[in-house]
């Protein structure tokens, strides 16, 4: 049996447990009898996890959920090849990323970007339940309380567990944020309510879906909404951005007749 490298009591991370970058953060939270993943990561890295996980005496029958925190390509493609192995398990998430996950849709997901010459598997998987905001997983006496925060993608999730929040892809350590990109579904005043909820609580810890985890840090917080409130702006963000204020300059400027 390997020892186990807590982040905190009764959680675990993939990456951190291995120490070397596997990809996405794959978290195992357990108590009592149970345990549950939230996200899973490629197909390529599964088996990696689950051997990570036997070597960790966590009975594969003993897992309880399959949370995907949404439904890009990097956090659940090997979801289908867990619930294969794991079939008492629930397979959980958003009602969108269950529309997504089960029609194996490939733009929205990021496994088909075809610009830049991406193409991934993307293998359909069914969803035992949904979750949605309000509503609470529970793993002997733990209690993950559910937030939908949409932004990055409409199907975003994140999960309140004590003070510590599972985070998903709505920021990072560095301040920087989830990919914003019209074709993922982004919407940047979603994503900045999601970050002022996210300020605005008394959570201490942020476990994202990617890098380490850190402590909340209401400036950082804040610096990055103010950000994000400039992007709305920009004709850089297109189809994501509200609004762009140089046309309507630029109408004034038409109507006075200016040279």
């Amino acid at each position: 049996m390997q020892a186990r490298r807590d982040l905190f009591p009764h959680v675990l991370e993939i990456n951190h447990q291995a120490r070397r970058r596997l990809g996405c953060c794959v978290y195992l939270v357990y108590d009592a009898d149970e345990w549950m993943l939230i996200d899973l990561g490629y197909e390529d890295t599964w088996e990696d996890t689950v051997s990570l996980i036997r070597q960790l005496d966590f009975p594969l029958s003993q897992c309880r959920y399959l949370v995907a925190t949404h439904a890009d390509v990097d956090h659940v493609q090997a979801l289908r090849r867990a619930k294969e192995m794991m079939p008492q398990a629930k397979v959980v998430g958003h009602p969108h990323a269950k529309t997504l996950l089960e029609q194996g849709e490939r733009i929205e997901t990021y496994a088909e970007i075809s610009a830049q010459g991406i193409s991934l598997d993307m293998p359909s998987v069914k969803f035992d339940a949904t979750i949605d905001e309000g509503d609470v997983l529970e793993l002997g006496n733990l209690k993950l309380e559910v937030w939908h925060t949409p932004g990055h993608a409409p199907a975003q999730l994140a999960f309140r567990m004590g003070n510590l929040l599972f985070s998903g892809d709505n920021i990072y350590r560095d301040g920087c944020v989830g990919n914003i990109d019209a074709h993922h579904g982004s919407d940047i005043p979603g994503f900045i309510e999601s970050l002022t909820r996210i300020r605005d609580s008394d959570v201490e810890w942020l476990l994202p879906s990617h890098g380490p985890c850190f402590a909340k840090d209401n400036k950082q917080l804040q610096d990055t909404i103010d950000r994000l409130d400039r992007y709305q702006h920009m004709a850089d963000f297109g189809t994501c951005a509200v609004d762009w204020p140089l046309l309507d300059e630029w109408d004034e400027e038409l109507a006075r007749g200016s040279d």
